[in-house]
């Protein structure tokens, strides 16, 4: 019967222990997921984005076909964006596709009849609307990796859960982050 005592004690331990490494896990496979969740709304925006660049850009062509520079960097911007695989390719081609739309919205300005057009001016509306929605989603998504990134640093878990294949994600930085404090202009 003496040895009943310390085996109970070992079973209990091993079962407080296992319940904790079954709830962290749980809770490490559930942030990943959401993390993953917020990256996809991420993409889909920019998709977005992206299917109204070809629509702005035939709408300023009518008005502004001499300026071939300029829709050739809105061009290139975009297959940037729809081909970035992941956080940080992500990032670069923000930047890019920023700068690009400025220009586009420069070349805008210089036309009034241009700014008049009510096809443009949905354009606009529909652009701008997608760039709130790319930085709500970026916040959520940046929320969630630091949420996981915490979990899987913080005492205990350290030790076991990059064993079980945890790995911290990156951040959606951009390196520019003048470029993308704010939508692109586009009053007029």
């Amino acid at each position: 019967m003496e040895w009943l005592v310390p085996v109970i004690v070992i079973v209990v331990i091993l079962l407080i222990i296992g319940i904790y490494l079954w709830a962290t896990y749980n809770s490490l496979v559930t942030l990943g997921v959401r993390v993953d969740e917020a990256w996809s709304d991420i993409t889909v925006q920019l998709k977005r984005r992206a299917d109204l660049i070809p629509n702005l850009i035939e709408t300023v062509k009518g008005y502004a076909a001499h300026e071939k520079g300029v829709f050739e960097s809105v061009t290139k911007a975009r297959a940037e964006t729809l081909s970035a695989q992941g956080p940080a390719e992500a990032s670069v081609a923000e930047n890019h596709m920023q700068a690009a739309l400025k220009s586009i919205f420069a070349v805008a300005e210089a036309y009034p009849q241009l700014q008049a057009s009510q096809n443009f001016l949905g354009l606009q509306s529909e652009l701008v609307d997608t760039e709130d929605k790319i930085q709500a989603a970026r916040r959520f998504y940046n929320g969630g990796v630091r949420e996981l990134n915490t979990k899987i640093k913080v005492f205990p878990n350290n030790i076991f859960a990059k064993g079980l294949g945890f790995t911290e994600r990156d951040f959606f930085e951009v390196a520019d982050l003048a470029a993308v404090a704010e939508p692109p202009r586009v009053q007029f």
